[in-house]
């Protein structure tokens, strides 16, 4: 009987951690244009992102 773990793979980590990230800096830039700076909402959104992208890679690959 095979079992169904996850292979860890480089390109799928780092793929994993730049999307969660990408996607935690979209979210900031539209929030922080619709409040008018979009400045600091890049700024928060790839300060909350980086945590997010490195939890999310973790959670994903922790028993690979």
């Amino acid at each position: 009987m095979t079992s169904e773990r996850t292979t860890f793979s480089l390109a799928g980590a780092g793929s994993v951690l730049i999307g969660f990230t990408a996607a935690c800096i979209a979210i900031g830039a539209l929030i922080g244009w619709a409040m008018g700076n979009l400045g600091y909402g890049l700024a928060v959104g790839a300060l909350v992102g980086i945590p997010v992208g490195v939890a999310s890679t973790v959670i994903k690959y922790r028993n690979a």
